[in-house]
């Protein structure tokens, strides 16, 4: 379910989730531009032409569903004005005798018109969840709801600006009461950890141009990225963090076995979700919480 569904008028649903999408992009925006390397025209120039495409198909997107939706609003009054104007001829038709009180009150036909537009509007609401019924994203958050739910858990859903395996982490730690640090505290250390032990990490890394392995320079630019900037982070720095936190990660996903790392490391282990589809813009890292209330009533 979208976090629009409690949203009666169809136009302030569509204009809702066209502000997050926005929000999401901008978000996503954000970390490509801090991922290029200073002086780097190339990958700068690729930056750019990527980001404005996903500028033109989002707004594409939004042009197109607002027009969709007009549409649909205009066909919707065009019909409810007909019918007013056929029950208005009826009624004032000549040499009808009818009693006064057999006629439908103007307060009446307010409520019928107003009951008429609530069922469309829902018909349309119910055409939308449809829609997004059959998108990859939900049958995504299906699956992993699946899986969680078995484990009494349910997602806890983490803000998308390029910190969520680090906003997902570190609200693991508190569900687990070890010990805690901030999102950027979290970078610092993985940045650290990687560029100590370069020999476990630079081979898993390679150059989009060429498909070689890192350079050392290009290594200690991506251990640089870690730290300074809101660059994506996936399973190397999550093998980073589980040595770092001396503690086992899992990562729940939607069609692929739980990855587990750190298993050599005793205790509950902090789990996180992985999103392909969550966002449409890129990858996405959730937390999770217990789906039951606990003790305290809390969930």
């Amino acid at each position: 379910m979208s976090d629009n569904e409690d949203i009666d008028d169809p136009q302030e649903a569509l204009s809702a989730r066209h502000k997050l999408e926005k929000k999401e992009l901008q978000g996503k925006i954000q970390s490509l531009k801090k991922g290029v390397p200073k002086g780097d025209k190339k990958k700068n120039k690729e930056m750019k032409a990527q980001i404005a495409i996903l500028e033109s198909e989002l707004y594409e997107k939004h042009d197109k569903e607002i027009a969709e939706l007009t549409e649909k609003l205009e066909l919707m009054n065009s019909e409810d004005m007909t019918d007013t104007s056929k029950a208005t001829n009826e009624n004032d038709e000549p040499g009808r005798s009818e009693p006064s009180q057999q006629r439908v009150s103007k307060a009446q036909k307010k409520r019928e018109k107003k009951a008429l537009k609530v069922k469309e509007q829902a018909e349309i609401a119910a055409q939308a969840e449809k829609d997004y019924v059959n998108t990859q994203r939900y049958a995504e958050e299906e699956k992993i709801k699946t899986i969680l739910t078995k484990m009494s858990l349910k997602v806890k859903p983490m803000i998308p600006d390029g910190n969520c395996l680090y906003y997902a982490v570190v609200d693991q730690l508190k569900m687990n009461l070890m010990m805690l640090h901030s999102p950027k505290e979290l970078r610092t250390l993985t940045s650290t950890f990687m560029l100590s032990h370069e020999d476990d990490f630079s081979p898993f890394l390679t150059s989009s141009d060429t498909g070689d392995c890192y350079s050392p320079e290009e290594f200690k630019q991506y251990c640089k990225d870690v730290a300074e900037t809101t660059a994506w982070g996936g399973q190397l720095e999550l093998r980073a963090l589980s040595h770092i936190l001396q503690t086992s990660i899992h990562v729940i996903q939607a069609d692929m076995p739980t990855v587990k790392i750190g298993e050599e490391y005793k205790g509950n282990p902090l789990i996180l979700t992985y999103h392909r589809h969550e966002l449409g813009l890129g990858e996405h890292y959730n937390s999770v919480q217990p789906s039951k209330p606990d003790s305290n009533g809390l969930s």
